[in-house]
């Protein structure tokens, strides 16, 4: 599984890359996780608005910071 936090690197940005970090850890995920702070990068995702998490190349959240079980959710 590849995990991608789209974010300049803002407040928002680190606690979601945070969440999501530990949330992979405590399903014991086999995932990379890979934190994305290009705008041209991020916006080649068709994301306008930050933080954002990427799953598998599918984007899942834009613009909030998603809960530990949002997270655990896309993980299955």
């Amino acid at each position: 599984m590849d995990i991608k936090i789209l974010g300049p690197g803002c407040a928002k940005c680190k606690k979601t890359e945070e969440i999501v970090r530990e949330a992979v850890a405590e399903a014991q995920a086999e995932a990379t996780v890979e934190k994305v702070t290009g705008m041209l990068e991020i916006a080649a995702f068709g994301v306008m608005m930050t933080p954002a998490v990427v799953v598998d190349g599918q984007v899942k959240i834009v613009g909030k910071i998603p809960n530990k079980d949002q997270v655990k959710e896309w993980l299955k």
